[in-house]
């Protein structure tokens, strides 16, 4: 067992551990709702009350791990767009489906921050994550308003198709046991409900280049 973090920068590596070590569990055990505040513990190889010094309950920690998303996205799409310029709808939807498949926690969290996790913090922890995930968010629509042909309200109606639809096809494609029972029995309603990244990019650059067209 480690011992008790002292200096700020101990502080700041061990909210990081505990953040990599609920990242580890949600992919270990198919999703973020499997994920425990005494199993992270255990993983960042802290006291059994350990994590509550850093984050007050598991929902803070978890709206913590989206914010941290947010910002792993724009990173991954500033260093997708690059020095790019002229980019067309389906070229941005492939920009913003390659670099958000990377980051499958983060895609199943956009569900629950939705759902729960946003109301189950206090008013200032809700604040500061909105703050930062809409800094993100900005920061990703002047990104691709720079590399693209599109303008940045088209890019801000892109953004909320994919988030509303990489949350919900995330879900999908990874099911309970009691669904995935049922998609072995029945494998043409488990094809289509596992289809995450190809149907993902399929709806994307339609909504990309449906939104580049409209007047």
């Amino acid at each position: 067992m480690r011992e008790r973090a002292r200096s700020t920068e101990d502080k700041r590596q061990r909210s990081a551990d505990l953040l990599d070590a609920a990242e580890s569990l949600a992919l270990e055990q198919g999703g973020v709702r499997f994920v425990t505040v005494a199993a992270v513990t255990e993983r960042a190889g802290l006291h059994r009350t350990g994590a509550r010094r850093y984050y007050a309950s598991k929902e803070e920690l978890l709206l913590e791990l989206a914010e941290r998303g947010w910002n792993r996205w724009r990173d991954a799409i500033g260093a997708a767009a690059g020095d790019r310029t002229g980019l067309g709808p389906a070229d941005v939807a492939a920009v913003i489906v390659d670099t958000i498949a990377t980051l499958p926690v983060f895609c199943d969290l956009l569900s629950h921050v939705a759902m729960s996790l946003e109301g189950d913090v206090d008013l200032e922890r809700a604040r500061r994550y909105k703050t930062n995930a809409f800094a993100a968010h900005d920061e990703i629509v002047g990104t691709l308003d720079r590399a693209s042909t599109m303008t940045a309200g088209q890019l801000q109606g892109l953004m909320a198709a994919t988030i509303a639809l990489a949350a919900s096809f995330w879900q999908v494609s990874h099911p309970t046991p009691t669904l995935a029972r049922l998609y072995e029995e029945v494998p043409r309603w488990g094809h289509v409900a596992l289809d995450f990244e190809p149907k993902l990019r399929r709806l994307l650059q339609a909504t990309a280049t449906g939104l580049a067209a409209a007047v």
